[in-house]
């Protein structure tokens, strides 16, 4: 019934997910409300996107909630900078190589599906 569960990309994104919030556990408590929501949001903003595409009828939809699901990784990964360039965390090796086959992922689906997005990709 719910196919997006089958969708390796959605899974990684899962795994994603669980990789951040283990993360903003050690933020310091003055950015558990700003940075911290922030990460929150972004994160689980890619998987929820990537499903809510799945369920949509035309390839232009699934396109477009793929494209956002791109955008919040990339928002993702700006926040997670900056946490690190303020020495909150340090990004590991394991959630940038998460992150770059999600955006592969994601590249790879929105030329299938939407003809109206770039065909480069941006996260290498």
């Amino acid at each position: 019934m719910f196919g997006y569960k089958k969708l390796i990309v959605w899974q990684k994104a899962m795994d994603l997910v669980e990789k951040v919030y283990a993360l903003i556990k050690i933020l310091p408590v003055e950015e558990r409300y700003a940075l911290a929501e922030q990460l929150r949001r972004s994160v689980i903003s890619v998987p929820s996107n990537i499903a809510e595409g799945a369920g949509r009828a035309a390839d232009k939809e699934y396109a477009h909630f793929l494209a956002i699901a791109r955008g919040s990784l990339y928002e993702l990964l700006s926040q997670l900078e900056a946490a690190e360039r303020l020495g909150y965390l340090t990004i590991g090796e394991d959630i940038e190589t998460l992150a770059r086959e999600i955006a592969r992922m994601l590249g790879a689906m929105l030329r299938k599906y939407g003809t109206i997005y770039s065909t480069t990709t941006h996260y290498n």
